[in-house]
């Protein structure tokens, strides 16, 4: 049997509130109904509910800004925005704040029904479509990450156990190894895969900037703060809060974030009410945790609060068998529409990809495949194409082998032109630009067209220098 809708109604004539209340519970609704702007949104807060039906004028918080505060809340139910006014212009705006839809008063009970019904049905479509979305995912659990070393297995098998828990978990390991695709993972294969993962880099914000990011804060607690600012940890409620690189987060933060784990709850900035902490805790950092606990840079129980469960990524030095494997997997990624297949690498340029350190892991060996596929002469990339170093690390590159953003886009145009023998019209295509701007990059940079590849109507756009 299907579960009853659940309805909350803002209205504050309480005659006709009522009405409508016991009619919808006749309709099947579950219902609730309240009778100022101040009840409404601390009802919103307190329950879940599918459909809400507020009025726009209503005693307190009048009923466009309880939609404004929906905005931030992590489940919203769908709204139906009722107006006693002569004109629509409110109901105009409630629709673009993210109202289902309106209607004026007077109005038919039918008609609230009816919107009531369709209101509930897309939420249940959207809510479908994410459950279809992850139940796909499931059939490749682990699509993120591309892996043959026994180690990144054994830790994508500890993740994949834990994942289901609402036990904090720690990630360790060098800078591009891959922190935040093992982060997402948990996330999606946990039971909050359909609330939101939370990304905050700790070390990009500081003072008391990151104190109102992550708690919030209410209207008048500072100097231009004139509304109250919904903070990341309540934002994650129902989903996940990754704290990226959490070692750079200040003492001080260190301490406020503990008590807030600690007591399952916490206060915005210049706030009185408590709020729960709802978000699953996902940390991580490139540094060695236990070295800044022991120098007294981290704290000792906030680093035992979310360390429950800690998966270790090796570097990709260390990951001998997948180098190759990621390799390929990036060159089959920057194929494009103006190539039959995916740059290959040359046995030599293969050789030097094993032997070459990666100080910068699997982002750093992202990003060398990207630009040697970009530069890569019939497709085939050499070791001339990769912008390496010794086995021992990288060595800084000369005045030769730096490029100007100018010459890579004059290299690759002239590419693309090579391979689509001169037709400008399948070139501006591939190059995602107008005819226009093309016929002006050929002129800026001096291009000619072989004489092997003279212009023809039935192959050109027209347009020749």
């Amino acid at each position: 049997m299907l579960r009853p809708i659940r309805v909350l109604i803002g209205e504050d004539e309480q005659a006709l509130g009522t009405l409508l209340r016991d009619f919808l519970m006749q309709r099947g609704c579950d219902t609730t109904l309240t009778l100022t702007g101040d009840a409404t949104l601390e009802a919103l807060r307190a329950q879940a509910f599918d459909v809400a039906v507020l009025d726009v004028t209503m005693p307190g918080i009048d009923g466009l800004e309880i939609l404004r505060r929906l905005r931030d809340e992590a489940d919203p139910p769908e709204v139906v925005v009722v107006t006693g006014n002569r004109t629509i212009e409110p109901a105009i705006g409630a629709v673009r704040l993210g109202a289902y839809d309106y209607l004026t008063k007077p109005y038919r009970m039918a008609d609230i029904e009816v919107l009531v019904r369709r209101a509930f049905e897309k939420r249940e479509l959207a809510r479908e479509n994410t459950l279809l979305h992850n139940r796909l995912a499931q059939l490749d659990p682990l699509p993120e990450i591309v892996t043959q070393d026994p180690r990144m297995q054994d830790v994508l098998a500890l993740a994949a156990k834990v994942a289901k828990s609402d036990a904090p978990v720690l990630i360790t390991g060098e800078s591009g190894t891959g922190k935040e695709l093992i982060a997402r993972v948990l996330h999606r294969l946990s039971g909050r895969g359909d609330g939101r993962l939370v990304d905050l880099n700790c070390e990009a914000l500081a003072g008391a900037t990151i104190e109102t990011e992550l708690f919030g804060y209410e209207k008048g607690a500072f100097s231009g703060a004139d509304g109250r600012k919904t903070g990341l940890i309540e934002l994650a409620a129902g989903g996940t809060l990754f704290f990226d690189e959490i070692c750079g987060l200040e003492s001080r933060l260190q301490g406020t974030l503990l008590r807030a784990l600690e007591q399952g709850a916490f206060f915005r900035v210049g706030g009185t009410q408590q709020v729960d902490v709802r978000a699953r805790i996902v940390a991580a950092t490139n540094r060695t945790i236990g070295a800044e606990v022991e120098a007294g840079r981290f704290r000792k129980d906030l680093y035992y609060r979310i360390n429950t469960i800690t998966l270790a990524l090796p570097p990709l030095r260390e990951r001998p068998t997948d180098i190759l494997l990621l390799a390929d997997h990036f060159a089959k990624q920057t194929k494009t529409s103006g190539r039959e297949s995916a740059p290959k690498l040359s046995e030599s340029a293969r050789e030097a990809l094993v032997h070459y350190r990666w100080p910068g892991n699997v982002r750093e060996l992202r990003n060398v495949i990207e630009r040697a596929a970009l530069l890569a002469t019939d497709g085939v990339v050499t070791v001339a194409d990769l912008p390496l170093g010794g086995a021992a690390g990288p060595r800084a590159p000369t005045p030769a082998e730096l490029l100007t953003l100018e010459e890579l886009e004059r290299r690759h145009i002239e590419r693309v032109l090579t391979d689509v023998q001169w037709h400008q019209g399948r070139a501006a295509v591939i190059l995602g630009i107008s005819s226009k701007t093309l016929y002006r990059k050929i002129r800026e940079y001096g291009f000619r067209r072989p004489r092997s590849h003279s212009a023809s109507p039935s192959t050109d756009s027209g347009e020749s220098p």
